[in-house]
Order: structure tokens, then C-alpha cells, then sequence
């Protein structure tokens, strides 16, 4: 390879070099997982003294292993749990076939690789090695012999009784690679088990867990595990959503006449969000609607309600970070004012000991009837083509409150979580004309700086385009 020039490789000669480098390489990465689990055997504790990793001054067979190679102890770990179900057993001095023959013989060919190999006897564990589930021993070396077949395109099997499993010949079907055996695996469990998981359920149910991990790079990872029925559930509601965003849409005779008198920006608004993104705003809108609706349970007698502590000071200036109670990473004064802007605040007065004068009233906050007035007008969240619903959108003051702007219904409109957070940077102007709302796109979208009623506006004539009872 060291005398291989790949970037001058014609494209033909690179898929050519790709397929025999990996070809080239699994005699090799077997011999690295068969070596492993000699090693590991002959340097068990329970030899004592006579244990390789005794003898060579290593405290365990993991950690003689990890000297020997300078691979870590979770790869090591993987080559020995792999090699065990690969390698012949002995019993009372007979040599028996491994766990999985056919997973051994086509390794043992170079026609399987090691990941498409653990996939095989990590779907099949359950039947072969743990005996959790009955099934008939041959339909479970069937399996094993159809995932085989489905991950080299290659036909493996015995000649006659007591023959060794060798590769018979060509299969009819297509070989896929090693990710897609995960499911095929999958539907082989549902063959050999066909009374489902209904024995096992409880047990399998009571695993379904979800946590926060510790904050990294900004960012609380998620931990758990969902089970088939509650991720179907999370699935579509997800699809759903995403899919109102990406269906293909054609304007209507009346939005036509809008685009050519260039009322209207032709064309779908640009989202540069990633998909996890928008399903990540997705839940975000739909855990807002839960903790707003009257029948969530209280804490104390008030609804969910996220605290965010700041200085009076900082806030002010537009510098410096805030707290959420319970939650160790600060939070940006961006995204305070944002919350703000939507939940208003409360004033809290301290002394100089730090302890509490008085608690001032809610400011900069909308009522709830001015949100169902605005929800009536805007019907959800104005930005043209966002399809978010009202029910997950956040009350924007058009003239920023710090800026003398009054929280009336004539001054709030509504914006889903992503617009309202990005309304600052991402070029979209507001203003309000005669009580409604109008919107400029940014230049790169509407060259023209236009301002245009969204049209999710309710609360007006279609033929007049002006409210009710005005003239």
C-alpha cells in the first residue's frame, strides 16, 4: 500500500483497491480475534501460578492482553467474546464444532468480516449461548445460515451428515452489509419465537428508561431505552410533523395571482435544520403544550413553569448568563430575553445581606386573554410556510419591550420556539399595520424588501385583506 499512489487512482481502480483491501484484511483480523482468545484462556485466573498473565507479570488477562497488543481493554474484550463463539470446544477430550460453525467457516474463508460476524451472533445469542428462548436447535442453525448467505452472497452448509460446514456455492440473493443484519436478525428472532415477546414482556418493559446524562459541549446527552410500541409512538408523531415541512406543495390559483402581482415570495422558506434538530423542536413544542394545559398537575399549586434567575443588571446591559433551578449550565442572555419575551419576569429586591425586601409584580408579560386574541388573529406562528401550530408558539413583542415597546395585542405576535430564537439574526423583519402583522423576508429570499401579510392571518377580509368592521 506504501507504494500505491490512491489519489491518482482512476475512479474504477479505487473501488478495485477498496474491495481487495478488505478482502486482504480479514485473515488478518481474524487471526488478531483467534490469537486474543488463546491469550485469554491461557491467562485465566482460575490457573493461579500457572496463568500466562502470572507467569508475565500482568495483573489479568485483560490487562496482559492490552500490553501485548496496546489496543484497549473494551477491544480486547469484543475480539474474546467473539473468538469464543467461533473457536472449536473441547468436552471430556472430544473436539466439538464452535457455537456458530457457519459464522467460523465463512470467517475462516475471508468471505465474512468481523463487524458483519458480531452482528450475526449477537441477534442469535439469546437462542444458541443463553437458552433464553426455546426453539428448535435446527431452525437456529438455519438462521444462522441465512444471515451468513445474506451477509457474503454465498451459500454454506455440510455436504452430508458429519461433514465439515463449508461454502456450498453462490446465492440467488443479493449480500448487504453488515449494518442491515441488525434487522434481518430481528426477523429471524420473530421466526424462531413466534409467541412474541409476550412471556418476557414485563420484564422487557420495566428496561424502557430515560435520564440525563452530564452536560458536554453545551449539551445534556439523553440516556434510556424505548420499547417497539413507545418508539413507534414517538416515530410517527415525529413523521407527522416533519412531513408537513417536506410534503410537495403547489399554490392555489388565488396565491398564484399573489406571486405574479409580487405579493407573495413563491417557493418554500429554506430550513437549514438538520432532521434531529427539528424532531428535537418537535417534543420541545410538544412538551410546551403540555405544561400549558390546565389538566398537567401542579407543583405547589402552580403549573410547570421553568424559573430562570438573572441579575437585574445584567439584563439590563444584555450581558452575562442565567440559572435554571435545578440545572448546572448557564443559560445565555439570548436565550433569556427569548423566555422573557414570552413569560415576562419578576422582580425580586434584595438587601445588602442578601436578604429578600419585596417581591415586585409580573412585567412584560402577556395575559392569557391577549394570547388567545393574538392565537385567533395569527392562528400560529407567522413566519411564512412555518407550520408549527399555535399551541406551540411563544408571544414576540414586535417592538422589543426594552425598547419602550408595550406588551398589547397589538405589539405580540406569535413565533415557534426556532423562529423567535433566531428572528434577531436570521433576517426577518416585523411590524405591525392596522392591528395585523406584516413580515419582510430576507434579501437572499425576496430581493424585492417587501412587506407581505403572512397568510395565516385569520382576522381579516380575503377579498380586502383588512379587519373586520375597518374600512
Amino acid at each position: 500500500m506504501g507504494s500505491i499512489d490512491v489519489d491518482g487512482l482512476t475512479d474504477a481502480e479505487l473501488v478495485a483497491l477498496t474491495q481487495m483491501t478488505e478482502q486482504v484484511g480479514r485473515p488478518a483480523d481474524l487471526a488478531r480475534v483467534t490469537t486474543a482468545t488463546v491469550v485469554d484462556y491461557r491467562a485465566r485466573t482460575g490457573l493461579g501460578r500457572d496463568s500466562l498473565a502470572w507467569r508475565l507479570g500482568a495483573s489479568h488477562h485483560t490487562d496482559l492482553l492490552t500490553r501485548l497488543t496496546g489496543a484497549s481493554g473494551q477491544e480486547m474484550k469484543r475480539r474474546v467474546r467473539l473468538g469464543e463463539k467461533i473457536a472449536p470446544r473441547m468436552m471430556g477430550g472430544t473436539v466439538l464444532d464452535p457455537v456458530f460453525p457457519t459464522v467460523a467457516a465463512a470467517l475462516a474463508d475471508g468471505e465474512l468480516g468481523l463487524d458483519a460476524a458480531e452482528e450475526i451472533v449477537k441477534g442469535l445469542a439469546d437462542y444458541k449461548v443463553h437458552g433464553r428462548f426455546d426453539a428448535n436447535p435446527t431452525d437456529v442453525d438455519a438462521a444462522e445460515a441465512g444471515l451468513v448467505e445474506s451477509a457474503t452472497g454465498s451459500v454454506y452448509g455440510r455436504s452430508t451428515d458429519g461433514d465439515p460446514i463449508t461454502r456450498l456455492g453462490d446465492s440467488d440473493g443479493f449480500a448487504y452489509p453488515a449494518d442491515a443484519l441488525r434487522d434481518m436478525a430481528l426477523q429471524w428472532q420473530a421466526a424462531l419465537n413466534p409467541d412474541g415477546l409476550a412471556p418476557n414482556e414485563e420484564v422487557l418493559e420495566a428496561k424502557s428508561t430515560f435520564s440525563f446524562g452530564g452536560i458536554r459541549n453545551g449539551l445534556y446527552p439523553l440516556r434510556g431505552g424505548v420499547t417497539p410500541e413507545l418508539k413507534g409512538i414517538i416515530q410517527t408523531l415525529f413523521n407527522t410533523y416533519q412531513s408537513a415541512r417536506t410534503a410537495p406543495r403547489f399554490p392555489s390559483a388565488e396565491e398564484q395571482e399573489r406571486i405574479e402581482a409580487g405579493e407573495l415570495v413563491p417557493g418554500e422558506i429554506l430550513d437549514d435544520r438538520s432532521g434531529g434538530e427539528k424532531r428535537a423542536d418537535i417534543l420541545r413544542g410538544i412538551l410546551t403544550q403540555i405544561a400549558q394545559d390546565p389538566r398537567t398537575p401542579t407543583m405547589g399549586g402552580m403549573p410547570p413553569t421553568v424559573m430562570v434567575h438573572v441579575s437585574a443588571a445584567d439584563l439590563l446591559a444584555g450581558i452575562g448568563v442565567g440559572w435554571i433551578d435545578g440545572v448546572d449550565a448557564p443559560l445565555s442572555m439570548k436565550t433569556i430575553n427569548q423566555m422573557v419575551d414570552n413569560g415576562g419576569i419578576r422582580p425580586v429586591f434584595f438587601g445588602g445581606n442578601g436578604a429578600v425586601l419585596a417581591l415586585g409584580n409580573k412585567a412584560r408579560c402577556f395575559s392569557p386573554l391577549q394570547r388567545r386574541a393574538i392565537t385567533a388573529r395569527d392562528g400560529g406562528c407567522i413566519v411564512p410556510n412555518c407550520t408549527s401550530p399555535a399551541q406551540w408558539t411563544e408571544l414576540h413583542h414586535v417592538i422589543p419591550w426594552q425598547n419602550g415597546g408595550r406588551t398589547d395585542i397589538d405589539n405580540g405576535v406569535l413565533l415557534c420556539w426556532y423562529h423567535h430564537h433566531t428572528i434577531d439574526t436570521a433576517g426577518w423583519n416585523i411590524r405591525m399595520v392596522n392591528g395585523l402583522p406584516q413580515v419582510k423576508a430576507p434579501h437572499w429570499l425576496d430581493p424585492t424588501g417587501t412587506w407581505r401579510r403572512p397568510n395565516q392571518h385569520r382576522a381579516h377580509d380575503p377579498n380586502t385583506r383588512k379587519p373586520p368592521n375597518t374600512e
